[in-house]
């Protein structure tokens, strides 16, 4: 076998969060070793935010969290420490200047990923970061009273006081997330909660999804909610959405999957009814007056010509055939039980929503380390001394827009802190 030298830190995994606590450490006065099974740093980075990389949002920290639903009241302490804007300030002082965007998204003025990444990157060589592209970690041994043991595939064996997974979850494998580090964790004495797809389009066996009929056509500003078995309404989402070939996506749709998800399970039923609402802020009683009053104003043109200007055409048209309505029909043969049925279908279309795509296809994964065996402001494992996680590997998720990628950083930031401190104490107290 071949011998490394030791390191202080060593960071397994470089997406956003590894190469934040990479960063953190070295800052911290440690030596630190960066390893990555894929050839590019910062893949993940690269291709958020449309490749744009919304490198964080600058909601208030209340609204935040409140932005990710899977656990987000975990990262109060670390958030106390280092939190968005301090991530707006870092990144400014990296030479990052960066815009505020709809609903809060940070976004570099360069609309590139890459002058992100290429600054983390020159941030690393200038902190003196080893840093190993194409190397696979291929079992840990963790030694509670000395060095943990990280056996690369190669036969090379490394040693230090302080080990940092950071290597993703299950989604999006194509950037390296392929669920290395749960078994790394479970070697340890880590518990892992179940996994499951979150941000992720929703599928439906419905005939009109099947047959293509409505495939492409999007909706703006729409409330996507969706019902328990027994019609209570669990969640509702607000924002766009899109018919695909499959079923519903567009952020609408991503954001509501997880609750989807959930009920399926809970109620362990073959498929979860999520409605449609194009006019989230009238009543139905104020959708069947704004029918009423624009098939009046032109009393003489075809229903689906009026109604048109009041959604997408190819819906109206889909909505007219779908409940049988003749699209011909002017206002004077319009009946009042049509607008009813309109109106109704307008404010809360059902579709059998039957799950949703595989956890590979999704933005984010739900579930992973149990966070009952993690200090929050350190990000330390409260089962193994000098094992520290952070990123997505954790049981922490959020809606697209920002917020996975501050909760990734944040957590970078605040375990390569700890695991620097605790590295350089125990080697001071040898």
């Amino acid at each position: 076998m071949k011998h490394q030298t030791n390191y202080d830190v060593i960071v397994i995994g470089g997406g956003p969060s590894g190469l934040m606590a990479s960063i953190s450490a070295a800052e911290s006065g440690a030596s630190v070793l960066l390893i990555d099974k894929g050839k590019k740093l910062g893949k993940k980075l690269a291709i958020s935010g449309g490749g744009r990389c919304n490198v964080t949002n600058r909601m208030p920290q209340e609204e935040l969290i409140r932005h990710l639903p899977g656990n987000g009241k975990f990262l109060y302490s670390a958030f106390s420490i280092f939190n968005n804007e301090s991530l707006i300030n870092y990144f400014e002082g990296l030479g990052i200047k960066v815009k505020e965007e709809d609903k809060g998204r940070m976004f570099p003025v360069s609309d590139s990923a890459k002058t992100v990444v290429d600054a983390l990157l020159k941030e690393l060589s200038r902190l003196q970061v080893t840093m190993w592209t194409e190397t696979k970690v291929s079992t840990i041994r963790f030694e509670p009273e000395s060095m943990h043991t990280v056996y690369l595939t190669n036969e090379t064996v490394l040693y230090a006081p302080s080990v940092i997974i950071a290597a993703g979850g299950k989604s999006v494998p194509h950037t390296g997330s392929t669920g290395d580090g749960y078994p790394w964790a479970e070697e340890a004495g880590h518990t892992i909660t179940d996994l499951y797809p979150t941000e992720v389009p929703l599928t439906s066996e419905e005939s009109f999804i099947k047959n293509r009929s409505l495939q492409g056509i999007s909706l703006s500003d729409v409330a996507l909610t969706c019902y328990s078995p027994k019609q209570k309404p669990i969640k509702t989402h607000r924002w766009d959405m899109i018919f695909t070939h499959l079923g519903l996506s567009g952020p609408a749709a991503l954001r509501l999957s997880q609750y989807v998800v959930k009920a399926k399970k809970k109620y362990k039923a073959n498929y979860i009814t999520v409605t449609i609402d194009v006019f989230p802020d009238e009543t139905i009683q104020a959708v069947e007056q704004l029918l009423y009053d624009a098939a009046k104003q032109e009393p003489n043109k075809a229903i689906r010509n009026v109604w048109k200007q009041l959604v997408s055409e190819r819906y109206v048209l889909f909505l007219l055939n779908h409940l049988e309505i003749n699209t011909d029909v002017t206002f004077h043969q319009l009946t009042k039980k049509s607008i009813a049925q309109f109106a109704n279908s307008l404010k809360a279309f059902p579709v059998k929503v039957t799950g949703t795509l595989p956890i590979e296809k999704a933005f984010i994964t739900g579930g992973g380390v149990s966070l009952k065996e993690v200090h929050p402001k350190t990000l330390a494992s409260k089962k193994m001394p000098g094992l520290y996680f952070c990123g997505e590997v954790l049981d922490i998720h959020g809606y697209t827009g920002g917020y996975n990628i501050t909760a990734a950083f944040v957590t970078g930031n605040r375990a390569g802190e700890d695991a620097a401190l605790y590295a350089l104490q125990k080697e001071g107290a040898n």
